[in-house]
C-alpha cells in the first residue's frame, strides 16, 4: 500500500457510504448532586448488557429488508432479531375497510408507535416481547403474535422508524437506505402484486396519491438523523461490510466489558475507526501518524477525565442566571510510562492546564515488564487521582509494574485511571485481575497477542512511529550516574 494524504481514509468511499455526523454517546452523570464529591460511573450496573439497537429506515421498497438480511447473514454467530414497523400498523375499522384505497399507510399516524416503543424498551432491558402479526390482505392484526427474545443485536426496520424521537433515542446506529425513486416504484409494484395480492392499478394509484407525497413529507426529512447513508441499498456491498465490521467490534467490546466492569471503551464512530485505519497503516507518514494519534489520544483523555469524582457547583452566567453544574476534582496528576506514554502528555496538558506530570521508565526487553529502572513522581501523589498514560496495553506486565509502584507510593487503587489507545484482551485480564478497582479507558480492543507477545492487529512500535526515530530520543533529558542509572537533568 502506498503513501497517501492525511485525510484519505476519512474521505474514502464517500460515494459508497456516507457518515453525515460524528455522534458520541451522551455523558450520563450518576449519583445525587450534593456538596460532596461523587464517583462517576458509566455502563450498566445490574449485570445486564444492553443490546445494540440498529435502526434501518428509507423509502418504501428501498431495500431495507434486504440490507437487514445481509447484516444478519454476516452476523450468523451472533443473536440477531429484526422488528419491523409494519407489524405495528393499526387494524382498520369496518368503515375504513370500505374506503381502504383512501387510507394512507405511509403516514406516521398509521402506526401504533406507543406499542412499538414499549416493545423496544422491553427488549432493550432484556425482556421477551410479543410482536403483533399484521395481515396485509385483511388489514387486521391476527391473533398469532410472534414471540421475540432479547438478543445481542436488535434491528428495527421501517419507513418511519426515525420519525419519532423516542425511537431514535433508543438506537445505537441509524442507517438510511437511499435508493432511486424509479427503482423503488418498480420494486413496490412487483412486491405488492405478487406478495400482497394487490391489483397493479391500485398500487400505482396509491403510489401517486400517498406513497410519493409521504416520502417527501415524512420519510426523506428523517434522513438527516442517519449516522450512515447507504446509496443503492443492498447493491452496496462495501457499506454492508463496513457496518458489519463496526457491529462485530462493538459486540467484542461488550463481551470483554461484561467480564471487567472497570473497562471503559469510548463510543466507536466511523470517524474513530477512520483515524485508527490511518495510524495502523504501515505506510502512513510520520506527520499524519502524529496528527491522528493526537486526535485519538485527546478523545481518550477527555473520556478518562469524565471518570473523576465531582461535586455540585453553581455559577452565574453572563445573563445573570444561575447555572447548576459540576466541578471535577483538582487533585490530579498524570504519570507517563516512558517513552510511548510521553506522546499522551500534550493532550493531557491541553485538557488540564498546569497539571503535574511524573514519569516511570520500565525495562521492556523481552516484553516481560519486570524491571523498574526509573521513576520521578510528585511528592504528594498519595493525595491525588492519577491518570496513568501508556498508549498500548499488551501483556499487561508493564502496567502491573507501574500500578504496583503507584500503590507503594500511597495512591489509592480506585484513584488510578489507566488511559491507552488500544488494549489486548490478555492485558485487560491481567490488570483487572490484579487491580479490579483501577479503571481502564481505551479506544479499541484488539484481537490479542501474537507469538512474540505483540499486539495484533496493532500499530507497530508506537514510540518509534510517533517520535519518528528508531533510536530513542526522549522529550525528557536524562544523564546516567556512576551506576548507569538514568536521572533527570
Amino acid at each position: 500500500m502506498g503513501s497517501y494524504s492525511a485525510g484519505k481514509v476519512l474521505d474514502a468511499a464517500t460515494s459508497e457510504v456516507h457518515y453525515p455526523a460524528l455522534r458520541l454517546d451522551k455523558l450520563d452523570i450518576k449519583g445525587s448532586m450534593s456538596g460532596e464529591e461523587q464517583p462517576t460511573t458509566s455502563g450498566l450496573e445490574n449485570g445486564h448488557q444492553e443490546p445494540l439497537i440498529i435502526g434501518v429506515a428509507g423509502g418504501s421498497a428501498s431495500g431495507k429488508s434486504t440490507v437487514c438480511k445481509m447484516i444478519i447473514d454476516q452476523l450468523c454467530d451472533q443473536r440477531v432479531v429484526v422488528v419491523t414497523q409494519e407489524s405495528f400498523y393499526y387494524g382498520l375499522s369496518d368503515e375504513e375497510l370500505v374506503h381502504v384505497n383512501d387510507y394512507n399507510f405511509d403516514h406516521p399516524d398509521a402506526f401504533d408507535t406507543d406499542m412499538l416503543l414499549s416493545c423496544m424498551e422491553n427488549l432493550k432491558h432484556g425482556k421477551a416481547v410479543d410482536i403483533p402479526s399484521y395481515n396485509f390482505k385483511t388489514h387486521k392484526s391476527v391473533s398469532c403474535a410472534r414471540k421475540v427474545n432479547p438478543s445481542d443485536v436488535i434491528i428495527l426496520e421501517g419507513i418511519l422508524v426515525f420519525h419519532d424521537s423516542r425511537l431514535r433515542d433508543l438506537m445505537n446506529m441509524k442507517i438510511f437506505v437511499d435508493t432511486d425513486a424509479d427503482v423503488r416504484l418498480t420494486r413496490r409494484i412487483r412486491r405488492d402484486t405478487i406478495d400482497k395480492g394487490r391489483d397493479i392499478l391500485d398500487v400505482l394509484e396509491q403510489y401517486s396519491k400517498f406513497v410519493k407525497t409521504a416520502f417527501e413529507d415524512f420519510i426523506l426529512p428523517t434522513k438527516k438523523y442517519a449516522d450512515i447513508i447507504i446509496p443503492r441499498g443492498a447493491d452496496n456491498n462495501v457499506a454492508i461490510d463496513l457496518i458489519v465490521q463496526h457491529i462485530r467490534t462493538k459486540l467484542g467490546q461488550n463481551d470483554l466489558c461484561k467480564l471487567h466492569p472497570n473497562l471503559y471503551v469510548i463510543p466507536t464512530t466511523y470517524q474513530i475507526r477512520g483515524m485508527h485505519t490511518i495510524i495502523r497503516d504501515a505506510a502512513t507518514a510520520t506527520h499524519d501518524f502524529i496528527f491522528y494519534a493526537d486526535r485519538l489520544i485527546r478523545l481518550v483523555v477527555e473520556h478518562g477525565l469524565g471518570h473523576l469524582p465531582f461535586k455540585e457547583k453553581q455559577v452565574i452566567t453572563p445573563t445573570g442566571s444561575v447555572y447548576t453544574g459540576v466541578d471535577f476534582s483538582r487533585s490530579l496528576c498524570g504519570i507517563s510510562v516512558i517513552r510511548s506514554g510521553e506522546s499522551m502528555e500534550n493532550a493531557l496538558r491541553a485538557c488540564c492546564k498546569g497539571i503535574k506530570i511524573g514519569k516511570i521508565l520500565i525495562h521492556r526487553e523481552g516484553d516481560d515488564g519486570k524491571q523498574l529502572i526509573y521513576h520521578n513522581l510528585p511528592k504528594d501523589i498519595a493525595k491525588r487521582h492519577v491518570l496513568l498514560l501508556d498508549p498500548i496495553l499488551g501483556t499487561g506486565n508493564s502496567a502491573v509494574q507501574a500500578i504496583s509502584l503507584l500503590l507503594d507510593k500511597g495512591v489509592q487503587e480506585a484513584n488510578i485511571i489507566f488511559l491507552n489507545l488500544i488494549s489486548a484482551p490478555q492485558g485487560v485480564h491481567v490488570v483487572s485481575k490484579r487491580f479490579p478497582r483501577v479503571k481502564i479507558v481505551t479506544s479499541e480492543i484488539e484481537l490479542g497477542l501474537n507469538d512474540d507477545f505483540r499486539v495484533i492487529p496493532g500499530m507497530g512500535e508506537f514510540g518509534d512511529r510517533y517520535f519518528g526515530t528508531d533510536d530513542y530520543q526522549s522529550s525528557t533529558p536524562f544523564f546516567a550516574d556512576d551506576k548507569n542509572r538514568p536521572r533527570l537533568l
